[in-house]
């Protein structure tokens, strides 16, 4: 009997389970591939389309230069999964039936109920929203003077914040446009959470860069112009981008799995409460142990090259593999510079220092992304779209 597998979202956890199921499943397993866009966006090195562009053409590759022609893609809205049912429902499509699907749907950009922050911002979810956000910078430079710059705010000082601030200032230089960068962050440090050693290396890029920290203070509400805080002055903004948090997808939030805000619960072998749904990545909140794997590409990276196996497993029968989340390092970008923290010896070689920039930096950020579109397509296509990462 031919088994129908189905995998959800074009992002790293669907790219890269679709390229590990192709290798794993039997001739007798049909699979198919559903997400809103045709192609694979390498989503961590998006904000560089806000300086320019013409990136775009080297983080974007088409699906069908991941997709085996025995896999069928459909290019479709997913607006629900009915597990009673096992089907998965579509915007505009009929409903496609399966017996395994592995939900990499991502997530979208949660608000925290700020009043008029949702209305007021732009976000950075997707290559439409980066080239959103660069033509609304540019548009604020244009109208704006070296006596009154544009002022745009990002926030959100985690990963995606920082690199989106550092992108800005490199057009600003690039440009020598009249702008003014500000920073927000709600807690008491940019990138929280992590050690403050790379917590100071990239405040002191930012700041170098001109951009101006604002943290300890959190919105409390955003205007046509005007953010508020909780404690400090409003502050004006020509363009305002919100990067501050995520959320489920609308498309779960009727499905019967266990979920949390439409993020679904999975084991370490990301199976979830229903035997049937497999899930991974952003969409996914992963057990492992004292808390679940990180929202992070390089956490949907690691699952994808488990997950394929896994769910071929599943269809045989045999017992599941149990996935464990491994910490390699981080890499931040700001502009053209970047800082490296804690990254893992590789070939038994050990750093002489846990967080460094500079040219190492730069370059292995670099690597980290040649190697996943490597991964997804081939090396030479890797070695085109070096100059743009």
């Amino acid at each position: 009997m031919t088994e129908n597998v189905v995998v959800l979202g074009a992002g790293y956890a669907g790219a890269g389970a679709i390229n590990t199921l192709q290798s794993e499943l039997g001739d007798n397993v049909r699979l198919t591939w559903i997400a809103d866009v045709d192609y694979h966006l390498v989503l961590h090195e998006s904000h560089r389309v806000i300086r320019d562009p013409d990136v775009r053409s080297d983080i974007t590759f088409p699906v069908d230069e991941i997709a085996d022609p025995s896999t069928q893609f459909i290019r479709a809205d997913v607006t629900g999964l009915d597990t009673e049912e096992q089907v998965v429902e579509l915007a505009d499509e009929e409903d496609v039936e399966y017996d395994y699907v592995l939900v990499a749907l991502g997530t979208k950009t949660a608000y925290y109920g700020i009043p008029g922050l949702e209305e007021h911002s732009l976000t950075l979810k997707s290559l439409d929203d980066a080239l959103e956000i660069h033509e609304a910078v540019k548009q604020a430079s244009k109208d704006a003077t070296r006596g009154d710059p544009a002022q745009v705010v990002i926030g959100g000082a985690g990963l995606s914040g920082i690199q989106t601030a550092g992108e800005i200032a490199e057009f600003r230089d690039n440009n020598r446009a009249p702008i003014e960068i500000h920073l927000v962050e709600a807690l008491e440090e940019i990138f929280p959470g992590n050690d403050p050693k790379i917590q100071q290396a990239l405040r002191d890029l930012l700041e170098e860069a001109g951009v101006q920290i604002h943290t300890d203070d959190p919105i409390t509400e955003a205007n046509e112009d005007v953010i508020e805080f909780d404690d400090g002055e409003p502050l004006d903004h020509d363009v305002l981008v919100w990067t501050g948090g995520i959320t489920g997808r609308d498309a779960l939030e009727d499905a019967d799995v266990e979920k949390e805000h439409n993020r679904v619960h999975a084991d370490a072998t990301f199976q979830t409460s229903d035997e049937r749904v497999f899930a991974i990545g952003d969409s996914a909140i992963i057990d492992q142990g004292d808390q679940p794997a990180p929202p992070t590409a390089q956490a949907a990276w690691q699952a994808a090259e488990i997950v394929g196996e896994n769910i071929a497993r599943a269809i045989e029968g045999r017992p599941l593999k149990t996935w464990e989340y491994e910490n390699k390092g981080t890499v931040v970008s700001v502009g053209e510079k970047a800082v490296a923290h804690e990254i893992k010896p590789a070939f038994g070689v050990s750093l002489p220092v846990d967080t460094f920039g500079g040219f190492a930096a730069q370059n292995l950020k670099k690597m980290i992304a040649a190697r996943w579109i490597a991964d997804i397509t081939s090396w030479n296509t890797a070695r085109k779209c070096w100059s743009s990462l």
